[in-house]
């Protein structure tokens, strides 16, 4: 198996994405997009081997504000995401779409016209908004525990927001402990990580540079996206939609309203599932992303 170390691309003017490739470069590009806060360890490296065995070429990476990747100067209060929060106007820092364009960027930079695309969460939202943007250059796209922008479907359960936006503490312990708190909560019931795995998780994630503004800024551009269920109605590349019946931070009504607003999307619903990446389901997962590559290959 081969792993690279982390590298740098230089992506737009002040914005660098740090990353790390699985696999063999001649194999079939497989982009992996991660949610709100989360480095690209939270694609575990374990998950990015199986999938690399699956015939991939994988790529991780930090969106920025998270990880190494560039961190932006932008500030980003409580109170302005609340009002965001009740459907107020917010000029947030940057846009899911922006989100989208670093995405691209990438894979300019590693020299990729189209790639198999799989987001988690806000990746999710990155990952959807890139096949409406450039639909040719997107081979299938895999969205998982994510939804479409539009406010009546996709919704937090009211516990979310306190605990969303609740004050981190500084230094590492305090972080680690919040976030095992937070990852309990929104943790799969039926496929459950142990405690001492989460701290260490999250012990990794301060350790990468933790960036509290930067999980506001992305935060506000998830609040402030737009509805893309139109658009995705244009989609014609093969879509696979997962998600979890137990997720709090993303009602399973986001993954259902994606699937139908996608001619001939795939659906996948899984029992107990909430909003994190499970090891148990990992075979899931890259079953998943792999059937709906495959899919790709018959029509092209």
């Amino acid at each position: 198996m081969l792993v690279s170390e982390e590298l740098f691309a230089p992506i737009s003017p002040g914005i660098e994405l740090c990353y790390q490739t699985f696999g063999d470069p001649t194999d079939e590009p497989l982009l992996l997009v991660m949610g709100l806060g989360g480095p690209m360890t939270w694609w575990d490296s374990k998950l990015c081997s199986q999938l690399a065995d699956q015939g991939f070429f994988v790529v991780r990476y930090d969106n920025r504000d998270t990880g190494k990747s560039t961190k932006v100067n932008a500030r980003v209060t409580r109170p302005m995401l609340v009002k965001a929060f009740a459907g107020a106007p917010a000029a947030a820092p940057y846009s899911i779409n922006d989100l989208a364009a670093d995405a691209f960027g990438l894979m300019d930079h590693l020299g990729w016209k189209s790639a198999h695309v799989t987001g988690v969460s806000m990746g999710g939202m990155i990952a959807q908004t890139m096949a409406i943007a450039a639909p040719e250059r997107v081979r299938s796209l895999t969205s998982i525990m994510s939804t479409i922008g539009k406010r009546t479907v996709g919704w937090q359960h009211p516990k979310m927001l306190p605990i969303l936006l609740a004050p981190t503490a500084p230094g590492r312990t305090a972080y680690a402990e919040a976030a095992a708190r937070t990852w309990k909560v929104i943790g799969s019931p039926a496929y459950p990580t142990d405690r001492e795995s989460l701290k260490s998780r999250a012990g990794e994630t301060f350790d990468r540079g933790f960036n509290a503004s930067g999980v506001m800024r992305q935060m506000l551009a998830v609040l402030t996206q737009d509805n893309r269920q139109k658009a995705l109605g244009g989609l014609r590349m093969p879509v696979c939609v997962v998600h979890g019946d137990s997720d709090p931070l993303v009602h399973v009504t986001g993954g259902r309203a994606t699937a139908r607003a996608i001619p001939g999307a795939e659906f996948v619903l899984i029992k107990g599932m909430a909003h994190d990446l499970p090891e148990q389901l990992w075979p899931t997962f890259a079953d998943a992303i792999r059937r709906t590559a495959n899919r790709a290959s018959l029509v092209s």
